[in-house]
This record gives structure tokens, C-alpha cells and sequence, in this order.
């Protein structure tokens, strides 16, 4: 069976991505923030400017009216008045804005008014922004240095507050992971703060206790269902005994003897869902025991042992392992007869090292099968053939006994491929 899977290394944390997204957030605030103070304080400099070139050309007209001299920096038809100045038509006050700048002097502001009608001179009086649009440079500046240190000083802050919510989401998914992996008893407990994150802890657990308690209610059924058959059968084997011999004997025999596999299958499963099998080690010769647990079945498949730095070794100079024989026999056994029942021959039993391979050239196995892993009383699909499905129950929980990995895979070009790993 598939171990629960674990994070990819290269993963992107949840905490860096909310960092990320923190930091990102406080920089569109800051740039908004500046394009806006930078926006109002550019038009409050220009409308300060016009109304002081405005209030300028009012006082200078009126000295110009009664002495006829130039006052407030007012001039008549100045060099560098705008073009738009220039073609006045009335005697009203107009103003215009001038980018040019000639060293400290610009951008500005113009103010005019035609002083004899419209064939008369402009006076114009001509107001410099550049020392406040200075100023306000220095005001961009400070504002995109105070953005960069809060900045800095917020992404700790918002690194530790992810880091909090990661550890409690991580805590959660290390939960699911062992529920998944077959450890019921797995529960998040209690989490702190009333969240998002707490709810899904606690639906967690909830379904952990639902799914146990399912899980048990089968178990009990499956121990109850197998001890009250075994006397009835042993019963009807006795009956079988008294029988004339005859095809009918036969046939019955055959039948019995299959009720009698299915309730020791229930009565193994049974035991190992309680905990009452322990493994009874020993130093064994792999190859051997697989082969012998082959030639038990009596079905045809080939058997090949090799090992690092051999091509193929004799059965009798295979690795020596420290597990429990008869559990390992039992394994193999179930796996080549699942691979004769459920697959196509040729069927291959492979031993390299401590790993045992059963290959069949079938339909493979099935995709729930391959994602959930066995279940009992299900094969998987009809054209895996006949049977009740606790052959790979039985094989993997015997190989939970012994600490041993079973993976079911498909081979790449066709057939189901079994692999088990021993410690």
C-alpha cells in the first residue's frame, strides 16, 4: 500500500506566500498613499502659486494705473510670456502654466491682463514654483524612505503572525496524514483561536471518531461473523466425512472447503484488526522462503533471485533476513495467488535484497485499489475475476506486522506489480 504522501521539498510555505502577500499588499498602500500626497501637494503648490501671481498682477495693475511704474516683479510684454498669454482679447486676469526651467528658475506660474484694450500691452507678473516643487521631491523622497522601513519592520511581523497560522494548519494536515496512513487514534485537539483553522481541526477529529467508530463496528462484525461460522462449518466438514464418495462428494467437499479458507481469512483478518498476532522472528534465507512460499501455492511462477554486484544468485546463498517465516510465506502466497486469480501468466516473483516483487502480465490493478488500497469483500473491477477480496487485505496487514512496506503499482507496459520491502 502507498504511504501517505509526504510535502514536496520544493514547496512554496504557506507562510512565506502570506509574508509575500503582506509585503506586496503594504507596497501598493505605500505607493498609493505617495501618489496621492504627491498629487494634492503638486496642485495645492500650483493653485498657491496662481493665486499669488493673481494677487501680485491685482496690486501691480493698480500701481501701474495711477504712477504708471512696474511694481511686484510686473512687466509689460515680457520675453518669456506664453503664447497663450500673449493673445489676450480682454481686460480680465488669465493665468498659464510654464514648465521651462532655467537653472533655479521654473516651473512657474503666469498672470496677465491686457491693460489698454485689446491693442494694448500685457502686463504680466510671473510667480517661480521651483522651491516648492523642490520641497516636494524631498517630501517623495522621505515618504519612499519611511515606506522601505516600515516595510522592513512590518515582514517580520507578518512572517511570524503566517508562521503561527502554518504551524496550526501543518498541525492539522500531520493529523490527516496519519488518519490516512491507518492510525485512527490520530486527533488534533484542541486549537487555539476561533477560526477558520479551528473549524477544520475539529471536523478533522470529527471525522476521525465517525470513521473509527465505523471502522471498529466492521472489525467486530467480521470477528463475530467469523467465530460463529467456524463451529457450523467444522460441522459440515464432519457431514462431508459421512458421504457416499461420488461426484456429489466431491462437489460438496470443494464448496466446504472453500467456506472453511473464507471464515480462517475472517478469522486472521480479525485478529490482526485487534492486535492479538505477534511475529515470531528468526534469521531465514529470503529466497528460500519465497520459493517455498511459491511452491505452497502450487501454481506455476518463476522465481528469480539476484542481489547487488550479481547477476542471479542460487536460492540457498540469498540473503539472510530477520523476520517471522510463516507471516512472509503468507504474504507471498496471497500475492501470487492474487496475481493467478486476478492477473494473466506469465507470473514473476523477483527477489533483490530485501525486496520481494510479484508481477503479473493482467489488467493491472484497479485505480481505487491503487489510491485507497485493498479492501475487503472488493476486488476492484469484474474483469479481475473471481474471489472476496481479502487476499491483499491479508498480505498488507501481515506486512504492517512485520514493519514491512506493501506498494501496489502498474507496471509502465501492462500487468500488476506488488512490491514488498522487509526492514
Amino acid at each position: 500500500m502507498r504511504p501517505f504522501p509526504r510535502p514536496r521539498p520544493d514547496r512554496v510555505s504557506l507562510r512565506w506566500k502570506i509574508a509575500a502577500l503582506a509585503a506586496a499588499t503594504a507596497c501598493l498602500v505605500a505607493a498609493a498613499v505617495g501618489a496621492l500626497v504627491h498629487v494634492w501637494t503638486a496642485r495645492d503648490i500650483r493653485g498657491r502659486a496662481e493665486a499669488q501671481a493673481l494677487n501680485s498682477l491685482y496690486a501691480a495693475m493698480e500701481v501701474h494705473r495711477r504712477t504708471g511704474t512696474l511694481t511686484n516683479g510686473a512687466d509689460l510684454d515680457p520675453a518669456g510670456l506664453p503664447a497663450s498669454l500673449r493673445r489676450l482679447t480682454d481686460t480680465s486676469r488669465h493665468t498659464a502654466y510654464d514648465g521651462r526651467v532655467d537653472g533655479n528658475l521654473g516651473p512657474s506660474v503666469w498672470a496677465a491682463v491686457r491693460t489698454d484694450g485689446p491693442g494694448g500691452r500685457v502686463l504680466a507678473v510671473q510667480v517661480n514654483m521651483g522651491p516648492e516643487l523642490h520641497d516636494l521631491q524631498r517630501l517623495d523622497v522621505t515618504m519612499t524612505v519611511a515606506s522601505l522601513a516600515a516595510l522592513v519592520a512590518a515582514t517580520p511581523v507578518a512572517v511570524y503572525g503566517a508562521g503561527l497560522l502554518a504551524r496550526r494548519l501543518r498541525r492539522v494536515s500531520e493529523t490527516a496524514g496519519r488518519i490516512s496512513a491507518g492510525d485512527l487514534d490520530a486527533r488534533t485537539g484542541p486549537t487555539k483561536g476561533r477560526d477558520e483553522v479551528a473549524d477544520i481541526a475539529a471536523t478533522v477529529d470529527l471525522m476521525a471518531d465517525s470513521l473509527s467508530r465505523r471502522l471498529r463496528t466492521e472489525r467486530q462484525f467480521t470477528a463475530d461473523v467469523a467465530h460463529e461460522l467456524r463451529t457450523p462449518v467444522g460441522g459440515l466438514l464432519a457431514a462431508v466425512d459421512l458421504l457416499p464418495p461420488g461426484e456429489t462428494e466431491d462437489l460438496l467437499r470443494a464448496r466446504v472447503r472453500d467456506l472453511r479458507g473464507l471464515v480462517e481469512d475472517l478469522l486472521e483478518i480479525s485478529r490482526l484488526d485487534a492486535g492479538a498476532e505477534r511475529p515470531v522472528r528468526a534469521h531465514v534465507p529470503l529466497g528460500a522462503v519465497v520459493a517455498e512460499a511459491v511452491a505452497r501455492t502450487g501454481l506455476d511462477a518463476r522465481v528469480t533471485v539476484t542481489g547487488p554486484g550479481a547477476a542471479a544468485r542460487a536460492v540457498e546463498t540469498a540473503q539472510t533476513v530477520e523476520t517471522d517465516p510463516r507471516r512472509l510465506e503468507r504474504i507471498v502466497g496471497n500475492l501470487v495467488i492474487n496475481a493467478h486469480r486476478h492477473g494473466a501468466a506469465p507470473v514473476e516473483v523477483t527477489v533483490e535484497g530485501r525486496t520481494v516483487v510479484v508481477r503479473d502480465h493482467g489488467p493491472g490493478f484497479p485505480r481505487d485499489i491503487l489510491l485507497g488500497g485493498p479492501r475487503r469483500f472488493h476486488t476492484g473491477a469484474a474483469e479481475r475475476g473471481s474471489g472476496h477480496g481479502l487476499g491483499l487485505t491479508i498480505a498488507l496487514g501481515q506486512a504492517r506486522l512485520l514493519d514491512a512496506e506493501l506498494r501496489l503499482d502498474n507496471a509502465p507496459d501492462g500487468g500488476a506489480v506488488a512490491t514488498l520491502r522487509l526492514p
